[in-house]
């Protein structure tokens, strides 16, 4: 029964506190008492035309809440709680919503929609609603249907096709559901509000279509009647239209030729003259068709009969009118564009479009673009020049180095000089260019650089004084020097080039990531990421005394922050993203000068200041300091090995912590990976604390609560513990195991079509098989006999997964891998295990006629394991 809630709802609005918190707390007692009663009523108030907006707006969020959440495991749990709601109740909430759908008030209709879809979304994969299409479709169909009933239908209907899938509903409801769209968006209907709930729908129904738009007839329909809405005198109506056009660009790509003409001309009439906001899509729409060209190119195979999409070429066809339509927009700046982050105009659209022209065509769009450079960048129009400068920079990636080289060599001198222009957003632009050419034109270790020992200098000195720019100038600019300093990897004696300079650079980097102008700390984080480049990619031998140097100053630095006074949550902010660079770059120096034997005595000498300092910096707590103070301690593990065992007993406190962390997820996956790490440090002087941490690791594996990422980590942990404590982990056997085969079983069942769950399904097999290595290594030499229960399931784990052909390499490696090491740990006991297995025979064989000569290695040895272990039968 429906109780009368409208004063408590009021009153969880009211300005003051005490009668805010009253009703809230009476309110969420009557969810926990009576969830059936409480929806209920919540569901009244939200139809009742007689009630106050204010009541019925909040018991429509409440409702909504009630059902769906961000946070799957309460999405999980707010989804059972409506299950198991007796029908009855459900029924009368289900009517009381679909009754809103008709309310004028736009608000609760609106609301309505929403709700009905959330329910759809639990009720309709399980058959459970039936009626809901035909009775959503009878609104549409009904003589005199009032306009805010069609509009809130439609609403619904856009929305639960958002909430399900196309295999859902069958396909006369695709079909009835298609009627009621079209219908809602031709020409014909009169009412604006209408159309555009229609259009709005159509772009969530489009998925559903496919059987429809491989019909010629019907498909010609929907693209005219789409075509007429992009012509619509309404904006919303018209940027609509063009998003179902975005959307049919990626998933029906294959059936746009005859259609093309005429979107060109849509696209391009928006594109120069409607507002900002059809615009944006109407070149998102060309950038649509280039992803799907570039995704047709990288999956093409020299054979004939593949399965991929034809390439239509649509890009190339309309490259000599699609690429001046793509410039001019570059000239539509906005004049705060590079003081705002996250900004998006049609000129930052336009360059990403032409970015993926030029991938899309290569050299092709070079004699396009180029003369539009040549003629403006020399302008006295700041617009021009900056609009010049980025088609230049959008253009790199895609043609080939022969093709760019001539123009970039003529053209870096020329860049360089302009980052000393007047306007900052043309320096902003030559900034971003500069990063763009380092990035793909800098490569030394392949044998061709723009960086020449006659210009190295003098992009250092303008690279530095850019530095001092403008924050958001400087911070493109630590991105060149990153990019710059990137080249350098494995670049050989090529690399020495820098060494004169890195003191200048250190200093400049620091200064700049010290610098109080900038509002945020991006250009901090950014002048941080650009020293660890430059640290990582440095020439040890020449550089250590440099980098010696710039330890202690960083070791200060670091100190400093953890006597910062804390008056406000935002100084807390900022003191846990200052700690957070910080503790980055001393975990760059730890692994760059414990790299080679010479310098790793200098973090020796310095381990047990630095290990105090991060002991400090937990104390703050803050989870992106526990991070990367985490990952920097994983380092330090790895440089001191068996010597990290003095730090244990106190680190093992924050260790224990951030196991436990399953709000900040990211937090618990790394210091798992640091459990890892200290594994390979200690061996078996882990033994003491590993009651602690396999006790942690299996309440994270049982947990709901916790993110299902963090869970193939913890299996890959379970390996490490067992090789550094050998047949120790004999303890843990009957609680590790079984929940290494319910999750190898967990993989058996992954939704193939699913693509985040089979990547999911690839790294939990990768991680499990890696849990099993490590094991059988352990018990190698000692207790081996302990896995021949064990050896079976895991045998036909092995099997299951080498007759998956969306296996990656890496699991294809650890499948081989693991099946060598039971061949090695069990010997002949195998033999009888896998006489008769083809499936050995011929994973082995795939592994073996790899172009991987690491998965070849690996499978070589396997073999070998296995020949071994039947000719001991023998």
């Amino acid at each position: 029964m429906a109780l009368e809630i409208t004063q408590y709802l009021l009153a969880a609005q009211s300005p003051d506190a005490k009668i805010r918190n009253e009703a809230e707390t009476a309110l969420g007692q009557f969810r926990e008492q009576n969830l059936p009663g409480f929806l209920l009523s919540l569901s009244v108030e939200l139809s009742s035309d007689g009630k106050p907006t204010e009541s019925r707006r909040l018991a429509g969020i409440v409702l909504k809440n009630s059902l769906d959440a961000k946070e799957a495991a309460t999405k999980g749990n707010l989804v059972q709680q409506w299950v198991a709601i007796d029908i009855s109740f459900k029924s009368q909430i289900k009517n009381f919503l679909l009754n809103t759908l008709g309310s004028s008030v736009r608000e609760a209709s609106h609301t309505a929609a929403q709700v009905v879809a959330k329910i759809a979304s639990i009720e309709v994969p399980k058959k459970e609603w039936p009626e809901l299409v035909r009775l959503l479709l009878s609104n549409m169909t009904q003589p005199d249907t009032p306009v805010f009933l069609k509009q809130a239908t439609l609403e619904a209907l856009g929305y639960i096709c958002e909430e399900i899938s196309d295999e859902d509903l069958v396909q006369d409801e695709v079909n009835a559901v298609l009627t009621a769209v079209i219908q809602g968006m031709n020409v014909s209907e009169q009412n604006s509000d209408v159309r555009l709930a229609a259009t709005r729908a159509l772009y969530n129904a489009l998925d559903f279509a496919r059987t429809n738009f491989d019909n010629e007839m019907e498909r010609n329909y929907i693209m005219k009647v789409i075509c007429d809405a992009a012509l619509a005198n309404e904006i919303e109506i018209r940027k609509a239209a063009f998003e179902c056009l975005v959307s049919i660009a990626s998933t029906y790509y294959e059936i746009l030729e005859p259609y093309m003409q005429k979107i060109f001309e849509l696209t391009s009439n928006a594109v120069k003259a409607d507002e900002e906001a059809v615009a944006l899509q109407a070149v998102e729409f060309w950038s649509s068709i280039c992803d799907e060209e570039l995704d047709i190119q990288d999956n093409e195979l020299p054979e004939s009969g593949n399965s991929n999409p034809p390439h239509s070429q649509f890009i190339q066809k309309a490259l000599s009118t699609l690429v001046p339509m793509l410039l001019e927009t570059l000239l539509k700046q906005d004049e705060d564009q590079d003081q705002e982050d996250g900004i998006w105009n049609l000129a930052m659209a336009g360059g990403t479009c032409l970015g993926l022209v030029a991938k899309a065509v290569r050299d092709l769009v070079v004699p396009l673009v180029m003369p539009f450079v040549e003629a403006n960048i020399s302008m006295s129009d700041w617009r021009s020049r900056e609009a010049a400068t980025f088609a230049f920079g959008s253009i790199l990636d895609g043609p080939s180095m022969e093709k760019l080289s001539p123009m970039v060599n003529a053209g870096l001198d020329f860049m360089l000089n302009a980052m000393k222009d007047e306007n900052s957003h043309v320096k902003d632009t030559t900034a971003w260019t500069l990063s763009r050419i380092f990035e793909l034109m800098h490569l030394p270790a392949s044998g061709f650089s723009v960086v020449t020992p006659a210009n190295l200098q003098r992009i250092l000195v303008v690279l530095s004084e850019g530095l001092k720019d403008a924050p958001h100038i400087a911070e493109k600019v630590c991105g060149a020097i990153y990019f710059l300093a990137l080249g350098y990897e494995d670049a050989g004696p090529a690399s020495s080039l820098i060494t004169p300079f890195l003191p200048d650079i250190f200093s400049s980097l620091i200064a700049t990531a010290e610098r109080t102008d900038s509002s945020d700390s991006k250009l901090r984080s950014s002048a941080y990421e650009a020293l660890n480049q430059v640290v990582r990619c440095s020439n040890l031998p020449e550089t250590s005394q440099i980098i010696y140097r710039l330890l202690p100053a960083i070791m200060s630095k670091l100190e400093q922050t953890i006597n910062l006074q804390i008056v406000s949550s935002d100084d807390r902010e900022k003191q846990g993203d200052l700690q957070a660079s910080l503790c980055g770059v001393l975990q760059v120096i730890i692994q760059k000068l414990s790299s080679a034997e010479d310098t790793k005595p200098i973090i020796l000498q310095a381990a047990d200041q630095i290990m105090v300092l991060f002991l400090n910096v937990f104390a703050c707590r803050s989870s992106t300091v526990h991070e990367e103070a985490m990952l920097a301690i994983g380092a330090l593990a790895y440089a001191t090995g068996p010597d990290f065992e003095k730090y244990m007993q106190e680190f093992y406190k924050v260790l224990e912590m951030g196991l436990q962390n399953f709000e900040e997820y990211q937090v618990c996956a790394i210091s798992v990976g640091v459990v890892g790490d200290i594994c390979r440090a200690l061996d078996a002087k882990i033994l003491p604390y590993c009651d602690g941490i396999m006790t942690h690791l299996l309440k994270d594996l049982s947990s709901s609560e916790l993110d299902r990422s963090v869970k193939p980590p913890i299996f890959s942990c379970f390996g490490d513990i067992a090789l550094a404590i050998g047949e120790h982990f004999e303890k843990y056997v009957t609680y590790a195991v079984p929940m290494m085969q319910g999750a190898s079983e967990l993989c058996a069942r992954i939704d193939s079509n699913d693509e985040d769950m089979v990547d999911y399904g690839n790294q939990l097999r990768r991680s499990i098989f890696e849990a099993y290595s490590g094991i059988l290594q352990g018990f190698k030499n000692a207790k081996a006999e302990l896995m021949l229960p064990h050896a079976p399931h895991l045998l036909q784990f092995i099997e299951l997964v080498a007759k998956d052909q969306q296996r990656d390499e890496t699991v294809t490696k650890a499948a081989v891998a693991v099946l060598g090491d039971l061949a090695d740990a069990l010997g002949s006991n195998l033999k009888m295990m896998i006489k008769d297995s083809a499936f050995c025979t011929e994973l082995l064989g795939e592994c073996l006629e790899s172009g991987d000569d690491q998965l070849k290695e690996t499978a070589t040895w396997t073999q070998g394991m296995i020949g071994r272990a039947f000719s001991v039968c023998g």
